[in-house]
Protein backbone atom coordinates (compact mmCIF):
# COMPACT_ATOMS: atom_id res chain seq x y z
CA UNK A 1 0.00 0.00 0.00
CA UNK A 2 1.40 3.52 -0.81
CA UNK A 3 2.04 5.99 1.79
CA UNK A 4 0.06 9.46 1.23
CA UNK A 5 1.70 12.76 1.17
CA UNK A 6 -0.64 15.74 0.98
CA UNK A 7 0.57 18.91 -0.02
CA UNK A 8 -1.01 21.92 0.89
CA UNK A 9 -0.74 25.69 0.49
CA UNK A 10 -0.97 28.96 2.02
CA UNK A 11 0.22 32.28 0.69
CA UNK A 12 2.17 30.39 -1.99
CA UNK A 13 1.45 30.50 -5.77
CA UNK A 14 0.29 27.14 -7.45
CA UNK A 15 3.74 26.94 -9.20
CA UNK A 16 5.61 26.98 -6.27
CA UNK A 17 3.24 23.90 -4.90
CA UNK A 18 3.10 21.98 -8.14
CA UNK A 19 6.89 22.95 -8.28
CA UNK A 20 7.70 21.38 -4.87
CA UNK A 21 5.49 18.15 -5.45
CA UNK A 22 7.24 17.63 -8.74
CA UNK A 23 10.59 18.11 -7.24
CA UNK A 24 9.99 15.88 -4.38
CA UNK A 25 8.71 12.95 -6.46
CA UNK A 26 11.91 13.21 -8.41
CA UNK A 27 14.02 12.66 -5.11
CA UNK A 28 11.32 10.08 -3.72
CA UNK A 29 12.51 8.47 -7.21
CA UNK A 30 16.53 8.84 -6.92
CA UNK A 31 16.04 7.01 -3.63
CA UNK A 32 15.01 4.17 -5.28
CA UNK A 33 11.08 4.80 -4.75
CA UNK A 34 8.38 4.42 -7.24
CA UNK A 35 6.06 7.70 -7.29
CA UNK A 36 2.96 8.74 -8.57
CA UNK A 37 1.39 12.33 -8.66
CA UNK A 38 -1.63 13.67 -8.33
CA UNK A 39 -4.02 17.28 -8.38
CA UNK A 40 -7.09 17.89 -6.49
CA UNK A 41 -8.09 21.26 -7.90
CA UNK A 42 -11.12 23.53 -6.24
CA UNK A 43 -12.51 24.73 -9.44
CA UNK A 44 -15.71 23.71 -10.76
CA UNK A 45 -14.95 22.95 -13.98
CA UNK A 46 -16.05 19.26 -14.66
CA UNK A 47 -12.31 19.24 -16.53
CA UNK A 48 -9.99 22.75 -17.70
CA UNK A 49 -10.20 21.57 -21.29
CA UNK A 50 -13.18 24.34 -21.97
CA UNK A 51 -11.04 27.19 -19.89
CA UNK A 52 -9.94 29.90 -20.95
CA UNK A 53 -5.50 29.60 -21.42
CA UNK A 54 -5.83 33.42 -19.68
CA UNK A 55 -7.77 31.63 -17.37
CA UNK A 56 -5.87 28.86 -16.12
CA UNK A 57 -2.88 28.36 -18.67
CA UNK A 58 -2.59 25.80 -20.55
CA UNK A 59 -4.14 22.52 -20.94
CA UNK A 60 -2.04 19.60 -20.40
CA UNK A 61 -3.51 16.43 -22.31
CA UNK A 62 -2.54 12.74 -21.12
CA UNK A 63 -1.96 9.62 -23.26
CA UNK A 64 -5.53 8.39 -22.25
CA UNK A 65 -6.79 11.72 -23.34
CA UNK A 66 -7.57 13.76 -20.24
CA UNK A 67 -7.69 17.34 -20.24
CA UNK A 68 -5.79 18.26 -17.13
CA UNK A 69 -4.08 20.70 -15.15
CA UNK A 70 -1.02 22.24 -16.15
CA UNK A 71 1.11 21.00 -13.03
CA UNK A 72 0.22 17.64 -13.93
CA UNK A 73 3.16 18.68 -17.09
CA UNK A 74 5.42 19.31 -14.21
CA UNK A 75 4.95 15.96 -12.59
CA UNK A 76 5.56 14.55 -16.00
CA UNK A 77 8.48 16.53 -16.53
CA UNK A 78 10.12 15.86 -13.31
CA UNK A 79 9.44 12.22 -12.74
CA UNK A 80 9.37 10.35 -16.25
CA UNK A 81 5.92 8.86 -14.72
CA UNK A 82 3.15 9.70 -17.51
CA UNK A 83 0.57 10.95 -16.02
CA UNK A 84 -3.36 9.34 -16.32
CA UNK A 85 -6.97 10.29 -16.38
CA UNK A 86 -6.72 9.21 -12.81
CA UNK A 87 -4.07 11.52 -12.27
CA UNK A 88 -6.51 14.72 -11.75
CA UNK A 89 -9.86 15.66 -10.51
CA UNK A 90 -12.07 18.98 -10.28
CA UNK A 91 -14.91 19.83 -7.49
CA UNK A 92 -16.92 20.07 -10.77
CA UNK A 93 -16.17 16.47 -11.75
CA UNK A 94 -16.59 15.54 -8.02
CA UNK A 95 -19.63 17.14 -8.10
CA UNK A 96 -20.95 15.55 -11.41
CA UNK A 97 -19.88 12.09 -10.03
CA UNK A 98 -22.43 12.38 -6.76
CA UNK A 99 -25.21 14.17 -9.15
CA UNK A 100 -25.26 11.16 -11.75
CA UNK A 101 -24.60 8.44 -8.90
CA UNK A 102 -27.94 10.46 -7.51
CA UNK A 103 -29.59 9.84 -10.54
CA UNK A 104 -29.12 6.55 -11.04
CA UNK A 105 -30.84 5.69 -7.69
CA UNK A 106 -27.01 4.38 -6.01
CA UNK A 107 -27.76 6.74 -2.86
CA UNK A 108 -31.48 4.56 -2.46
CA UNK A 109 -33.28 8.57 -1.96
CA UNK A 110 -30.92 9.64 0.74
CA UNK A 111 -30.19 13.28 0.80
CA UNK A 112 -26.74 13.71 -0.59
CA UNK A 113 -24.75 16.20 1.93
CA UNK A 114 -20.99 17.13 1.39
CA UNK A 115 -19.99 14.77 4.48
CA UNK A 116 -20.12 11.85 3.63
CA UNK A 117 -21.15 11.95 -0.37
CA UNK A 118 -18.95 14.45 -1.36
CA UNK A 119 -15.53 13.47 0.50
CA UNK A 120 -16.36 9.90 0.11
CA UNK A 121 -16.00 10.57 -3.62
CA UNK A 122 -12.87 12.20 -3.10
CA UNK A 123 -11.52 9.47 -0.58
CA UNK A 124 -12.39 7.26 -3.62
CA UNK A 125 -10.17 8.98 -6.01
CA UNK A 126 -7.11 8.96 -3.67
CA UNK A 127 -7.47 5.03 -3.13
CA UNK A 128 -6.87 4.70 -6.89
CA UNK A 129 -4.02 2.52 -7.62
CA UNK A 130 -2.49 2.79 -4.23
CA UNK A 131 -0.71 -0.71 -4.78
CA UNK A 132 1.14 0.21 -7.86
CA UNK A 133 3.32 2.56 -5.86
CA UNK A 134 5.44 3.47 -2.99
CA UNK A 135 4.28 6.99 -2.43
CA UNK A 136 1.43 8.96 -3.69
CA UNK A 137 1.74 12.31 -3.80
CA UNK A 138 -1.43 14.65 -3.80
CA UNK A 139 -1.39 18.12 -4.50
CA UNK A 140 -4.31 20.34 -2.97
CA UNK A 141 -4.92 23.31 -5.50
CA UNK A 142 -5.73 26.88 -4.13
CA UNK A 143 -5.26 28.36 -0.57
CA UNK A 144 -6.47 26.64 2.71
CA UNK A 145 -9.28 28.73 3.66
CA UNK A 146 -10.88 29.04 0.23
CA UNK A 147 -14.16 27.83 0.56
CA UNK A 148 -14.23 25.96 -2.58
CA UNK A 149 -11.33 23.50 -1.47
CA UNK A 150 -12.89 22.94 1.72
CA UNK A 151 -14.37 19.55 0.61
CA UNK A 152 -11.03 18.28 -0.17
CA UNK A 153 -9.51 19.15 3.13
CA UNK A 154 -12.41 17.12 4.96
CA UNK A 155 -11.79 14.39 2.21
CA UNK A 156 -7.74 14.47 2.98
CA UNK A 157 -8.51 14.85 7.29
CA UNK A 158 -10.80 11.78 6.94
CA UNK A 159 -8.58 10.08 4.87
CA UNK A 160 -5.39 9.93 6.73
CA UNK A 161 -7.66 8.94 9.79
CA UNK A 162 -8.48 5.95 8.06
CA UNK A 163 -5.46 4.43 6.88
CA UNK A 164 -3.02 2.89 9.43
CA UNK A 165 -0.90 5.27 11.88
CA UNK A 166 2.05 6.44 10.14
CA UNK A 167 0.84 5.64 6.31
CA UNK A 168 -0.25 9.55 5.74
CA UNK A 169 1.90 13.28 6.45
CA UNK A 170 0.87 16.87 5.48
CA UNK A 171 3.11 18.70 3.66
CA UNK A 172 2.34 22.60 4.04
CA UNK A 173 4.12 25.70 1.49
CA UNK A 174 4.17 28.99 3.05
CA UNK A 175 5.36 32.44 2.45
CA UNK A 176 7.91 34.36 4.27
CA UNK A 177 7.69 38.00 3.49
CA UNK A 178 10.90 39.69 3.67
CA UNK A 179 9.98 43.75 4.71
CA UNK A 180 12.68 45.58 3.28
CA UNK A 181 11.71 49.13 5.65
CA UNK A 182 12.58 46.61 8.60
CA UNK A 183 15.45 44.20 7.17
CA UNK A 184 13.43 40.85 8.60
CA UNK A 185 11.71 37.94 7.38
CA UNK A 186 7.97 37.85 8.78
CA UNK A 187 6.65 34.56 10.11
CA UNK A 188 3.00 35.68 10.82
CA UNK A 189 1.58 34.86 7.79
CA UNK A 190 2.89 31.32 7.81
CA UNK A 191 1.56 31.00 11.51
CA UNK A 192 -1.92 32.04 10.37
CA UNK A 193 -2.02 29.43 7.74
CA UNK A 194 -1.11 26.42 9.77
CA UNK A 195 -3.71 28.02 12.09
CA UNK A 196 -6.19 28.07 9.64
CA UNK A 197 -5.14 24.27 8.68
CA UNK A 198 -5.17 23.65 11.93
CA UNK A 199 -8.55 24.67 12.46
CA UNK A 200 -9.98 21.99 10.00
CA UNK A 201 -8.41 19.03 11.74
CA UNK A 202 -5.10 18.74 9.95
CA UNK A 203 -1.37 19.56 11.73
CA UNK A 204 1.08 19.75 9.01
CA UNK A 205 4.50 17.28 9.34
CA UNK A 206 6.59 18.98 7.15
CA UNK A 207 6.69 23.00 6.80
CA UNK A 208 8.04 24.37 3.07
CA UNK A 209 8.99 28.04 3.32
CA UNK A 210 9.15 30.26 0.20
CA UNK A 211 11.76 33.04 0.90
CA UNK A 212 14.02 35.85 -1.05
CA UNK A 213 16.46 35.67 1.64
CA UNK A 214 18.33 32.93 3.73
CA UNK A 215 15.75 32.05 7.01
CA UNK A 216 17.89 32.81 10.20
CA UNK A 217 18.08 29.96 12.75
CA UNK A 218 16.28 32.07 15.29
CA UNK A 219 13.24 32.63 12.65
CA UNK A 220 13.50 28.92 11.76
CA UNK A 221 13.04 27.79 15.45
CA UNK A 222 10.35 30.56 16.08
CA UNK A 223 8.26 28.57 13.27
CA UNK A 224 9.01 25.62 14.83
CA UNK A 225 7.95 25.86 17.97
CA UNK A 226 4.42 28.19 16.97
CA UNK A 227 3.62 25.88 14.10
CA UNK A 228 4.00 22.35 16.36
CA UNK A 229 6.74 20.78 14.03
CA UNK A 230 10.41 20.03 14.75
CA UNK A 231 13.07 22.58 13.58
CA UNK A 232 14.61 19.77 11.08
CA UNK A 233 10.76 19.91 9.39
CA UNK A 234 11.11 23.75 8.36
CA UNK A 235 12.34 23.28 4.70
CA UNK A 236 13.21 26.46 3.30
CA UNK A 237 12.57 27.12 -0.58
CA UNK A 238 14.83 29.79 -2.17
CA UNK A 239 13.89 31.24 -5.63
CA UNK A 240 15.89 29.71 -8.14
CA UNK A 241 17.54 31.14 -11.59
CA UNK A 242 15.97 27.89 -13.04
CA UNK A 243 13.44 25.40 -11.73
CA UNK A 244 15.12 22.31 -12.84
CA UNK A 245 17.53 22.92 -10.42
CA UNK A 246 14.65 22.34 -7.48
CA UNK A 247 15.36 18.79 -7.07
CA UNK A 248 19.03 20.02 -5.74
CA UNK A 249 17.84 22.69 -3.66
CA UNK A 250 15.30 20.85 -2.03
CA UNK A 251 17.72 18.27 -1.14
CA UNK A 252 20.09 20.17 -0.15
CA UNK A 253 17.74 21.87 2.44
CA UNK A 254 16.59 18.58 3.89
CA UNK A 255 12.98 18.06 2.58
CA UNK A 256 13.59 14.72 1.43
CA UNK A 257 15.12 12.91 4.02
CA UNK A 258 12.39 15.19 6.12
CA UNK A 259 9.78 13.15 4.64
CA UNK A 260 11.46 10.05 5.32
CA UNK A 261 12.04 10.44 8.74
CA UNK A 262 8.00 11.36 9.25
CA UNK A 263 7.75 7.84 7.69
CA UNK A 264 10.30 6.78 10.10
CA UNK A 265 11.61 4.94 6.53
CA UNK A 266 15.47 4.23 8.37
CA UNK A 267 18.20 3.31 7.04
CA UNK A 268 16.90 5.20 3.49
CA UNK A 269 18.63 4.83 0.70
CA UNK A 270 20.70 7.34 -0.44
CA UNK A 271 19.73 9.41 -3.85
CA UNK A 272 21.52 9.41 -6.71
CA UNK A 273 21.32 12.88 -7.91
CA UNK A 274 23.72 12.13 -10.90
CA UNK A 275 20.61 13.01 -13.69
CA UNK A 276 20.10 16.31 -11.84
CA UNK A 277 23.03 17.23 -11.72
CA UNK A 278 24.08 16.60 -15.47
CA UNK A 279 20.64 18.67 -16.12
CA UNK A 280 21.88 22.01 -13.75
CA UNK A 281 25.53 21.48 -15.99
CA UNK A 282 23.67 22.03 -19.01
CA UNK A 283 21.73 25.05 -17.74
CA UNK A 284 24.55 26.41 -16.69
CA UNK A 285 27.66 25.61 -18.76
CA UNK A 286 26.35 26.15 -22.44
CA UNK A 287 28.19 27.14 -25.45
CA UNK A 288 26.23 30.10 -26.67
CA UNK A 289 22.28 31.11 -27.37
CA UNK A 290 19.66 30.97 -30.03
CA UNK A 291 16.45 33.56 -30.10
CA UNK A 292 13.10 32.03 -30.85
CA UNK A 293 10.27 34.02 -31.48
CA UNK A 294 6.51 32.19 -30.44
CA UNK A 295 3.96 34.03 -32.43
CA UNK A 296 0.65 33.06 -30.74
CA UNK A 297 -2.69 35.05 -29.17
CA UNK A 298 -2.19 34.02 -25.78
CA UNK A 299 0.98 35.60 -24.98
CA UNK A 300 -0.21 37.66 -21.94
CA UNK A 301 -0.31 35.30 -19.47
CA UNK A 302 3.23 32.98 -20.86
CA UNK A 303 1.82 30.10 -18.71
CA UNK A 304 -0.96 29.25 -21.71
CA UNK A 305 2.21 27.77 -23.76
CA UNK A 306 3.74 26.54 -20.82
CA UNK A 307 5.24 23.17 -21.99
CA UNK A 308 6.05 24.75 -25.50
CA UNK A 309 8.51 27.21 -23.17
CA UNK A 310 9.92 24.06 -21.43
CA UNK A 311 10.32 21.72 -24.09
CA UNK A 312 12.36 24.88 -26.01
CA UNK A 313 14.84 24.86 -23.02
CA UNK A 314 15.03 21.35 -23.00
CA UNK A 315 16.22 21.08 -26.65
CA UNK A 316 18.77 24.02 -25.50
CA UNK A 317 19.77 21.71 -23.17
CA UNK A 318 20.32 19.03 -25.60
CA UNK A 319 22.80 21.70 -27.77
CA UNK A 320 24.31 23.11 -24.57
CA UNK A 321 22.76 26.50 -25.92
CA UNK A 322 20.12 28.82 -23.85
CA UNK A 323 17.64 29.32 -25.41
CA UNK A 324 16.04 32.93 -25.46
CA UNK A 325 12.24 32.74 -25.90
CA UNK A 326 10.34 36.40 -27.14
CA UNK A 327 6.50 35.96 -27.46
CA UNK A 328 5.29 38.06 -30.22
CA UNK A 329 1.48 38.44 -30.36
CA UNK A 330 0.33 37.45 -33.44
CA UNK A 331 -2.38 40.24 -34.10
CA UNK A 332 0.56 43.13 -34.37
CA UNK A 333 0.94 41.64 -37.96
CA UNK A 334 -2.61 42.72 -38.58
CA UNK A 335 -1.57 46.28 -39.08
CA UNK A 336 2.27 45.85 -39.10
CA UNK A 337 4.91 43.96 -41.18
CA UNK A 338 6.28 40.74 -39.86
CA UNK A 339 10.09 41.51 -40.22
CA UNK A 340 9.14 44.79 -38.10
CA UNK A 341 9.06 41.96 -35.09
CA UNK A 342 10.97 38.94 -36.86
CA UNK A 343 14.17 40.15 -37.96
CA UNK A 344 17.20 38.77 -36.02
CA UNK A 345 15.28 35.28 -34.53
CA UNK A 346 16.91 32.47 -35.50
CA UNK A 347 13.96 30.39 -35.25
CA UNK A 348 9.73 31.29 -34.88
CA UNK A 349 7.35 28.93 -33.15
CA UNK A 350 3.81 29.70 -33.91
CA UNK A 351 1.77 27.05 -31.65
CA UNK A 352 -2.29 25.86 -31.33
CA UNK A 353 -5.22 27.67 -30.63
CA UNK A 354 -8.70 28.16 -31.10
CA UNK A 355 -10.54 30.99 -33.12
CA UNK A 356 -10.01 33.18 -35.69
CA UNK A 357 -8.68 36.08 -33.97
CA UNK A 358 -4.63 36.37 -34.62
CA UNK A 359 -4.62 34.07 -37.50
CA UNK A 360 -3.80 35.99 -40.45
CA UNK A 361 -0.78 36.90 -38.41
CA UNK A 362 0.50 33.37 -37.73
CA UNK A 363 0.20 33.11 -41.77
CA UNK A 364 1.94 36.11 -42.38
CA UNK A 365 4.48 34.47 -39.43
CA UNK A 366 4.68 31.20 -41.83
CA UNK A 367 5.16 32.91 -44.74
CA UNK A 368 7.56 35.15 -43.07
CA UNK A 369 9.64 31.57 -42.29
CA UNK A 370 9.04 30.34 -45.54
CA UNK A 371 10.24 33.01 -47.57
CA UNK A 372 13.78 33.84 -45.50
CA UNK A 373 14.37 30.34 -44.88
CA UNK A 374 14.41 30.57 -41.05
CA UNK A 375 13.59 27.57 -38.83
CA UNK A 376 10.04 27.19 -38.51
CA UNK A 377 8.10 24.67 -36.58
CA UNK A 378 4.07 24.45 -36.61
CA UNK A 379 1.71 22.89 -33.40
CA UNK A 380 -1.98 21.90 -34.18
CA UNK A 381 -3.12 25.43 -35.49
CA UNK A 382 0.24 26.44 -36.37
CA UNK A 383 0.71 23.30 -38.80
CA UNK A 384 -2.94 24.22 -40.42
CA UNK A 385 -2.18 27.79 -40.58
CA UNK A 386 1.21 26.74 -42.52
CA UNK A 387 -0.60 24.71 -44.89
CA UNK A 388 -3.31 27.54 -45.59
CA UNK A 389 -0.26 29.48 -46.15
CA UNK A 390 0.99 27.42 -48.84
CA UNK A 391 -2.50 26.79 -50.52
CA UNK A 392 -2.75 30.34 -50.21
CA UNK A 393 0.66 31.80 -51.30
CA UNK A 394 2.20 29.07 -53.46
CA UNK A 395 -0.92 26.95 -54.82
CA UNK A 396 -2.72 29.48 -55.68
CA UNK A 397 -5.86 29.17 -53.63
CA UNK A 398 -6.87 32.51 -52.73
CA UNK A 399 -9.39 31.86 -50.23
CA UNK A 400 -8.02 28.85 -48.64
CA UNK A 401 -9.24 28.93 -45.08
CA UNK A 402 -10.55 26.69 -42.24
CA UNK A 403 -13.90 25.59 -41.30
CA UNK A 404 -13.39 26.98 -38.02
CA UNK A 405 -13.50 30.58 -38.60
CA UNK A 406 -16.30 30.62 -40.96
CA UNK A 407 -18.04 28.01 -37.64
CA UNK A 408 -17.36 31.33 -35.61
CA UNK A 409 -18.44 33.49 -38.29
CA UNK A 410 -21.63 32.28 -39.02
CA UNK A 411 -20.98 32.41 -43.04
CA UNK A 412 -19.02 30.84 -45.91
CA UNK A 413 -15.82 32.84 -46.78
CA UNK A 414 -13.03 30.01 -47.14
CA UNK A 415 -12.33 27.32 -49.49
CA UNK A 416 -12.12 24.54 -46.27
CA UNK A 417 -8.48 23.32 -46.36
CA UNK A 418 -8.83 22.51 -43.15
CA UNK A 419 -12.19 21.23 -42.21
CA UNK A 420 -14.44 19.84 -38.92
CA UNK A 421 -12.69 16.78 -38.06
CA UNK A 422 -16.25 14.46 -38.00
CA UNK A 423 -15.35 10.46 -37.32
CA UNK A 424 -11.70 9.00 -36.94
CA UNK A 425 -10.46 5.74 -35.70
CA UNK A 426 -9.45 5.46 -31.90
CA UNK A 427 -8.22 1.87 -31.03
CA UNK A 428 -10.21 -0.48 -32.45
CA UNK A 429 -13.76 1.96 -32.90
CA UNK A 430 -14.60 4.20 -34.55
CA UNK A 431 -15.42 8.03 -32.75
CA UNK A 432 -18.00 10.65 -34.68
CA UNK A 433 -18.73 14.09 -33.82
CA UNK A 434 -20.97 16.99 -35.00
CA UNK A 435 -19.98 20.84 -35.03
CA UNK A 436 -22.91 21.23 -32.86
CA UNK A 437 -21.73 18.70 -29.82
CA UNK A 438 -20.54 20.07 -26.49
CA UNK A 439 -17.41 21.29 -26.21
CA UNK A 440 -15.65 19.84 -23.25
CA UNK A 441 -13.85 16.40 -23.99
CA UNK A 442 -15.07 16.13 -27.46
CA UNK A 443 -11.51 16.85 -29.30
CA UNK A 444 -9.27 13.88 -30.98
CA UNK A 445 -8.02 13.61 -27.49
CA UNK A 446 -4.41 11.60 -25.92
CA UNK A 447 -1.88 9.38 -27.56
CA UNK A 448 -2.35 8.75 -31.14
CA UNK A 449 -0.50 6.40 -33.76
CA UNK A 450 1.48 8.06 -36.71
CA UNK A 451 3.19 6.52 -39.94
CA UNK A 452 6.22 8.78 -41.17
CA UNK A 453 7.54 8.81 -44.97
CA UNK A 454 10.86 6.83 -45.65
CA UNK A 455 13.52 9.44 -45.95
CA UNK A 456 11.54 12.14 -44.76
CA UNK A 457 13.46 14.86 -42.37
CA UNK A 458 10.84 13.98 -39.97
CA UNK A 459 11.16 10.25 -39.88
CA UNK A 460 15.21 11.24 -39.72
CA UNK A 461 14.66 13.13 -36.34
CA UNK A 462 12.58 10.69 -34.92
CA UNK A 463 14.82 7.86 -36.04
CA UNK A 464 11.90 5.33 -37.01
CA UNK A 465 9.13 5.37 -39.20
CA UNK A 466 5.83 4.71 -36.70
CA UNK A 467 5.37 7.59 -33.44
CA UNK A 468 3.07 7.89 -30.70
CA UNK A 469 2.08 11.40 -29.87
CA UNK A 470 -0.28 13.30 -27.84
CA UNK A 471 -3.17 15.06 -29.55
CA UNK A 472 -6.10 17.91 -29.33
CA UNK A 473 -7.70 19.44 -32.19
CA UNK A 474 -11.40 19.22 -33.57
CA UNK A 475 -9.94 20.55 -36.90
CA UNK A 476 -7.67 18.63 -39.30
CA UNK A 477 -6.14 19.22 -42.67
CA UNK A 478 -8.26 17.88 -45.62
CA UNK A 479 -6.31 14.79 -47.75
CA UNK A 480 -8.32 15.84 -51.29
CA UNK A 481 -5.78 19.19 -51.35
CA UNK A 482 -2.82 16.85 -50.38
CA UNK A 483 -1.89 16.37 -54.01
CA UNK A 484 -2.02 19.40 -55.23
CA UNK A 485 0.07 21.08 -52.30
CA UNK A 486 2.25 18.28 -52.86
CA UNK A 487 2.85 19.19 -56.66
CA UNK A 488 4.38 22.39 -54.98
CA UNK A 489 6.63 21.48 -52.50
CA UNK A 490 4.86 20.84 -49.43
CA UNK A 491 5.42 17.23 -48.46
CA UNK A 492 2.76 15.40 -46.19
CA UNK A 493 5.12 13.19 -44.56
CA UNK A 494 3.32 11.96 -41.68
CA UNK A 495 -0.02 10.43 -41.75
CA UNK A 496 -2.49 8.50 -39.63
CA UNK A 497 -2.02 4.69 -39.70
CA UNK A 498 -5.32 4.29 -41.91
CA UNK A 499 -3.87 7.23 -44.15
CA UNK A 500 -6.64 9.61 -43.50
CA UNK A 501 -5.67 12.16 -41.25
CA UNK A 502 -2.42 14.59 -41.76
CA UNK A 503 -0.10 14.49 -39.10
CA UNK A 504 2.80 16.25 -40.37
CA UNK A 505 3.82 18.29 -43.13
CA UNK A 506 7.70 19.94 -44.20
CA UNK A 507 8.69 22.15 -47.23
CA UNK A 508 11.25 19.78 -48.94
CA UNK A 509 13.39 22.77 -50.04
CA UNK A 510 13.20 24.11 -46.82
CA UNK A 511 16.40 24.25 -44.31
CA UNK A 512 13.57 23.23 -41.52
CA UNK A 513 10.14 23.78 -41.80
CA UNK A 514 7.90 21.06 -40.29
CA UNK A 515 4.29 21.51 -38.96
CA UNK A 516 2.71 18.79 -36.50
CA UNK A 517 -0.71 18.13 -35.87
CA UNK A 518 0.05 16.75 -32.38
CA UNK A 519 1.65 18.37 -29.60
CA UNK A 520 5.27 17.36 -28.97
CA UNK A 521 5.93 19.77 -26.38
CA UNK A 522 3.73 17.39 -24.08
CA UNK A 523 6.64 14.34 -24.17
CA UNK A 524 9.42 16.30 -23.74
CA UNK A 525 11.61 16.05 -20.45
CA UNK A 526 14.93 17.79 -19.27
CA UNK A 527 17.11 14.30 -19.13
CA UNK A 528 14.87 13.56 -22.48
CA UNK A 529 14.21 16.47 -24.81
CA UNK A 530 12.15 15.43 -27.46
CA UNK A 531 13.40 14.82 -30.89
CA UNK A 532 11.75 17.31 -32.75
CA UNK A 533 12.77 20.18 -30.10
CA UNK A 534 15.96 18.94 -30.01
CA UNK A 535 16.62 19.05 -33.98
CA UNK A 536 14.24 22.33 -34.65
CA UNK A 537 17.01 24.20 -31.90
CA UNK A 538 19.70 22.84 -33.06
CA UNK A 539 18.79 24.19 -36.97
CA UNK A 540 18.60 27.62 -35.00
CA UNK A 541 21.87 27.32 -33.76
CA UNK A 542 22.88 26.48 -37.51
CA UNK A 543 20.78 29.53 -38.30
CA UNK A 544 23.09 31.77 -35.88
CA UNK A 545 25.83 31.18 -36.97
CA UNK A 546 25.04 32.37 -40.51
CA UNK A 547 23.69 35.79 -39.39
Amino acid sequence: MARYIFITGGVVSSLGKGLASAALGALLQARGFSVRLRKLDPYLNVDPGTMSPFEHGEVFVTDDGAETDLDLGHYERFTGVPARMTDSVSSGRIYSNVLEKERRGDYLGKTIQVVPHVTNEIKDFLHIGEDEVDFMLCEIGGTVGDIEGLPFFEAIRQFSHDQPRGQCIFMHLTLLPYLAASGELKTKPTQHSVKELQSIGIAPDILVCRSEHPIPEKEREKIALFCNVRKEDVVAAYDLKSIYEAPLAYHREGLDQAVLDAFQISPAPRPDLTIWQDVADRIYNTDGEVNIAIVGKYVQLEDAYKSIKEALTHGGMANRVKVNVEWVDAEVFDTQEPAQHLDGFHAILVPGGFGERGTEGKIKAAQFARERKIPYMGICLGMQLAVIEAARNVAGMATAGSEEFDHEAGGKRFEPVVYHLKEWVQGNAKVKRKVSDDKGGTMRLGAYDATLIEGSRVAEIYGTTSIEERHRHRYEVDTKYREKLEEHGLRFSGMSPDGRLPEIVEWADHPWFIGVQFHPELKSKPFAPHPLFSDFVRAAVETSRLV
